[in-house]
Order: structure tokens, then C-alpha cells, then sequence
């Protein structure tokens, strides 16, 4: 069996092309929905496929490595208007990156929107690798009503919902046909010596050849071929099919890609499922796949067919079944029979950029969303699951707002467990803008021994990032050496909430003088005298309220660059510049810093201004001050709060 991946852009037809693709044979697929992937086992020429098709929204495109991690090649079906080529450029960069062997499908050319040339200039704009034509279109009135095959030189005019019928090649289209055809022979050339020698000579390279050489040039991912049609009218569906079978590679060159030596087996995606706990979705790359067998160091569980036909007792290599019982697999691995592996870094997807604190609606049900989320995020590598400092509850981070929707559904369809969520508050901190003398007399007296104790402190700013510093200079054992470290650990204490509500940073505090009793001093009045007095000292020294300020980079098209720098002012961020992506032709890294408070915005913003297809990663920065009536505001908030 070998295995595909149709993924694209939303509205481009990916999942009306499986559906035509598996019905060429005439015999009936099978099918199993799993999330945003839909695989489809089906039989072309008595050949096993399957074709895993991937939801198109922006997102997802940033989670492709995981389906590709078990695909012998990909489709890419796109739209055929050049002006959308852009919303291709994620999908482009998950499939080079993969090294996966593609082929391009420019679906709905019963609808074009530009010149076939056109599109594939547009789409060349984002892969290194060469995109060539292997067939141009035939249009009458406007309409394409067929295709010529570049290679074999033959015209096929298309039929409505049926196999195209061979044609003559269309005089009108001769000269068309001749340039076309040159073009994609020089691109081959270029990885073909022999075939360069015969382009140089003049002389008609043979059918058979140029085949074998597209053939070796498509598995060697260093070509990108390109077919037309209109999946709808099953137009070009066909000669797709027949490309995908003698030029898609098997297993064995999936396993090689790999580079895992020992690799039997991927686990490529996974679900919780009622009553059978997690699913892993495997696929055999080699003899030794069976139940009761090693695979990840431990006994494999049981195989149920795609489309829950039935139970399996062995994978044939390239074949594909859904695990269960098999704890010790996980999606994003690559198994050996005594070792799992991780999967390269391709695979994992890009880091998550949503953030969300997740609570129960019934606090009975606390422990038991731990376990659940901790069950999805072994089942899901793109989900991240940690603490929120400030509220000690649940955090998830996501890919966006739909990976959200599906993880907020299988917590109540798989889990029974309804939830609220909200966006975590930025860390706010304060600090102090200048210097105070502070004398502070702890005492108190009831019933037995009272309590006694005096500090006097000098408290101060330090610069930004020192965090809390604590001296002394006491003189003439004023106070006993054994209290002073009772005095720091009641300054610490007084760091934990500044007089604006939050954690107070990049403060000094020096013991200078102090008295104490011989019978009512203790390591407790010294501490409670050390906290009393920095916190009054803090009202005097003039709070600061401080924002956390977020670097950021974002990966964007180089086509939505400019938007980025209005994009960045808009939220009150600071432009620090550019670069084209080293790796990633057609991509920028964007580089900016902006408020924690404006991540949140950042998010929505990169979906709307990109059409979905930029995403950032942000890391911490540093603290900057506010002032004035934002800082009041929010003082507020957290108070009320």
C-alpha cells in the first residue's frame, strides 16, 4: 500500500478530489474521520492507496508535518487564480521541508481565474524547488475543455464526470505545446545529464525515457510536476491517479527519509475514543507489524481496519490501521520493535501561539479534566499543556482558534467534561522610581512574652533585571546577627504584592540600624517587622506599574510583509526589523516587540491580515513602564479581579 496526503488551502477541492481518486475503480473506499484528517483506503489498478486528506484552514497548515511523516508523497491542490497563491505558501514550506515527493493539482480549471503560466509563477514564488508543467490546457471559447500531456505529446479532451477521451492535438495549440514542452525538457535537464547531452545534440529524446527520468526527478523531490483539472467533473482526475502511481515511491523510501535505520512502524496521529481510550493512527514500514509483536518497546495491542471493517492481525509494509490498547505509542514517533523515537523536527509542527487557562464548570470534575488533558496531549503533539503562574490553574497551548474548538470538544464528546476557558492576564509587576529611609518598630504585647523588634531600612530601584537584592550594615550588633536573615525573608515576603496590587521587582533592601529586646525579640517579630516596614516604604518610593514587552518573530509571505510594520504600531509594538527567510524562499521573518497584553490581538490580527497564513513565535523580553490612566485601569482591573 502506499499512502498520500491531499492537503491545500480551504475551498481548493482537496476533499471532492480524494472522493474522485477513490472512485476510479469503481469499487467501494473506505473511510475514517478522525479530527481534521479524513483517510480513504481504496484499490486503483489493484493497487492499495490510501489518501489522507487534511482540513484546510490556516491553521492546520502548521501541524502538515504530521501526516507527511507517514505519506510516500503529496498533492497539493490549489486554486487556479493566481492571486491566491499566497494562501499555497504554508503548505509549500511543510512539504519542502518535509522532503516530501509532490505533485501540484490546480483544481476548478472549469472556472480559471489566469494563465496556467501564471499560477505556476505565483506558486514558484514560495519553494525552492522547480514547479513545472506537465500538461497545458485546451480551451475553446474561453473554456478548457482538455489537456495535452507535455511527455507523451497526446490531447485529451474531457467528458463530464467521466474519463477523458483522446484526442488529435488541436493545431491551435501546436506552438503552445512546443514551448511548453521545451521549457519542462530544459527543467529536467538540469538533473539529467544524458538527457541534457540529447537536448544539446538536437535530438528527440523517447517517450519511455523522459517518463523514467520524471519518474526518478519527482521521488527525488528536486521537481514539483503540475497537473489541471476539475475534480467536480472527475476532469484530469484520472491522468493525476496515473501519475501518482508510477511516479510515487513506496515505504521503503519513506523509511530511508527517516533516517531511523531500525523503523517498522509511525504513529502519525492519535485519538481518545469512548470505551477504547487512545487510538494511534500506525503505519508499517517494514515486515514485523502484528498483534502480541514488540513494537516501541512493548507488546502491540490490537489493529482495527480503516473505516472499522474489522480486526487485523498483521500490517503488510505500507499498510495503515488504527491501534489500540497499546499504551506505549504515541502520535509524532517513529517506532522500532524495542525503541520509540522522535520524529524529526519537521514533523512537530510549529510552536503553539494560543494560550488558554482551562477550568472546569463543576469543580468536581477538577481532577478529572488533569487527567484528560493530559490524556489529549499525549495524543496530540501540537497541544502543550502546563500551569498558569498567576492562577495555579490549567494551561493549554494551542495552534489557533479551531485547534481550540476540536480539544474543547473532545474534552466534552470523548470525556464528558464541560469547561470555561479564558486568555491568561499578562504578568504584570511594579517597581519603585527612587529611594526612602524607613524605620519600622514591631511590638506587642499580650499576656506572656510580646513580641519586639526595630529595623531601619534604606530602600531603593535597581536597574531592570537585578530582581531583589538584600544588604546590611549594622553596627555594633544594633541587631543580633542571627535575626537579620529573619529581617530578608520579611522583605522577600513584602515583594510578593507592591502597593499597586502585583509582584514588586528590581528593589534594594538595606538593614542599616535596628534595637532589640533580650526577652521579646524572636526570629518571628524580626520577620514581621522586616515585611512591615519595606511595604510602607514601598507606598513612599513611588510605585511604578511595569508591562511585560514580548519579542517577537513572525513568519509571514514576503507579499504581507509591509502589513506587518502597521500592523505592529497598531498595538503599540516597536518595529525592530526584517530579514528573507534563510531557508524558505518567498517567506520573511518579521522581528518586533510588543506588549504581553497585545499577544492575545496578535493572534486574531496575523489570521485576518494574512489570510491565516503567518504565525509568530514570542518569547519574554523585558519590563517597561506605564503611566498615567492606563496604569490606574489596570491597577483596578486586578484589584476587582
Amino acid at each position: 500500500m502506499r499512502c498520500i496526503t491531499v492537503l491545500g488551502p480551504s475551498q481548493s477541492g482537496k476533499t471532492e478530489l480524494v472522493r474522485q481518486l477513490a472512485a476510479l475503480d469503481g469499487k467501494p473506499p473506505r473511510t475514517e474521520n478522525a479530527g481534521h484528517l479524513s483517510l480513504t483506503r481504496f484499490t486503483f489498478m489493484d493497487e492499495d492507496w490510501c489518501a489522507v486528506d487534511m482540513s484546510g484552514g490556516p491553521e492546520f497548515a502548521r501541524m502538515a508535518g504530521a501526516p507527511l511523516l507517514a505519506s510516500d508523497a503529496a498533492v497539493l491542490c490549489v486554486s487556479p487564480d493566481p492571486a491566491e497563491a499566497a494562501l499555497a505558501a504554508p503548505w509549500l514550506r511543510a512539504i519542502e521541508e518535509a522532503g516530501t515527493p509532490c505533485m501540484i493539482f490546480i483544481n476548478r480549471m472549469d472556472t480559471p481565474k489566469g494563465r496556467v503560466r501564471d499560477i505556476v509563477a505565483a506558486l514558484q514564488a514560495y519553494t525552492n524547488h522547480a514547479i513545472v508543467l506537465r500538461q497545458i490546457p485546451i480551451r475553446e471559447d474561453g473554456q478548457v475543455v482538455g489537456a495535452i500531456d507535455l511527455i507523451s505529446e497526446r490531447a485529451w479532451r474531457y467528458r463530464e464526470g467521466q474519463p477523458s477521451t483522446l484526442v488529435a492535438m488541436p493545431k491551435a495549440e501546436a506552438d503552445r505545446e512546443h514551448e511548453a514542452r521545451a521549457e519542462l525538457l530544459e527543467h529536467m535537464s538540469d538533473f539529467d545529464d544524458a538527457l541534457l547531452e540529447e537536448l544539446i545534440e538536437d535530438h528527440e529524446p523517447a517517450a519511455g525515457a523522459l517518463f523514467s527520468i520524471a519518474r526518478r526527478e519527482t521521488q527525488d523531490a528536486v521537481l514539483i510536476p503540475t497537473f489541471l483539472g476539475a475534480a467536480s467533473h472527475m476532469n484530469g482526475v484520472m491522468r493525476l491517479m496515473k501519475a501518482l502511481r508510477h511516479e510515487a515511491p513506496g515505504p521503503d523510501a519513506l523509511r530511508a527519509r527517516l533516517g531511523q535505520a531500525d523503523a517498522v512502524a509511525v504513529g502519525f496521529h492519535a485519538q481518545n475514543r469512548k470505551h477504547l481510550g487512545k487510538c494511534v493512527f500506525l503505519r508499517a514500514l517494514a515486515d514485523g507489524v502484528s498483534v502480541g509483536s514488540q513494537l516501541g518497546g512493548d507488546n502491540l495491542g490490537g489493529l482495527a481496519e480503516l473505516g472499522g471493517k474489522g480486526h487485523l492481525d498483521r500490517l503488510a509494509p505500507g499498510e495503515v490501521a488504527v491501534t489500540v490498547k497499546s499504551d506505549q505509542l504515541d502520535a509524532g514517533r517513529v517506532f522500532a520493535a524495542q525503541a520509540s523515537h522522535d520524529a524529526p523536527g519537521w514533523a512537530r509542527g510549529c510552536p503553539p501561539a494560543l494560550t488558554r487557562i482551562v477550568m472546569p464548570a463543576n469543580e468536581r470534575d477538577e481532577v478529572r479534566l488533569s487527567a484528560a488533558l493530559t490524556r489529549l496531549a499525549e495524543a496530540d503533539p501540537m497541544l502543550a499543556m502546563g500551569q498558569d503562574e498567576a492562577t495555579g490553574h490549567v494551561a493549554v497551548r494551542l495552534q489557533g482558534p479551531m485547534h481550540q474548538r476540536q480539544t474543547l470538544a473532545a474534552l466534552a464528546d470523548d470525556f464528558g467534561i464541560e469547561v470555561t476557558i479564558d486568555a491568561p492576564a499578562p504578568r504584570y509587576c511594579e517597581t519603585i522610581s527612587s529611594q526612602v529611609e524607613e524605620h519600622y518598630r514591631h511590638r506587642k504585647q499580650s499576656g506572656g512574652a510580646g513580641q519586639f523588634a526595630d529595623v531601619a531600612l534604606v530602600v531603593g530601584p535597581l536597574p531592570r533585571g537585578e530582581g531583589f537584592r538584600f544588604d546590611e550594615v549594622v553596627k555594633g550588633g544594633a541587631v543580633p546577627r542571627n535575626y537579620i536573615p529573619s529581617v530578608e525573608e520579611g522583605a522577600r515576603e513584602a515583594m510578593d504584592k507592591g502597593p499597586l496590587g502585583f509582584p514588586v521587582i528590581d528593589v534594594s533592601v538595606t538593614l542599616t540600624d535596628g534595637k532589640s529586646h533580650s526577652v521579646d525579640s524572636s526570629d518571628y517579630a524580626f520577620r514581621t517587622a522586616g515585611r512591615m516596614g519595606v511595604r510602607e516604604a514601598l507606598q513612599k518610593a513611588g510605585p511604578v506599574l511595569l508591562q511585560p514587552i514580548e519579542r517577537i518573530d513572525i513568519h509571514v509571505p514576503s507579499v504581507y510583509s509591509g502589513a506587518m510594520v502597521s500592523l505592529v504600531s497598531s498595538m503599540k509594538g516597536q518595529v525592530l526589523g526584517f530579514d528573507a527567510d534563510p531557508v524558505f524562499r518567498g517567506w520573511d521573518i518579521f522581528r518586533a516587540l510588543i506588549p504581553a497584553s497585545a499577544t492575545e490581538d496578535l493572534v486574531m490580527a496575523l489570521g485576518s491580515s494574512t489570510q491565516g497564513t503567518a504565525w509568530h513565535e514570542a518569547a519574554f523580553d523585558h519590563y517597561e513602564e506605564i503611566y498615567g490612566k492606563e496604569a490606574e485601569k489596570i491597577s483596578k482591573e486586578h484589584a476587582a479581579a
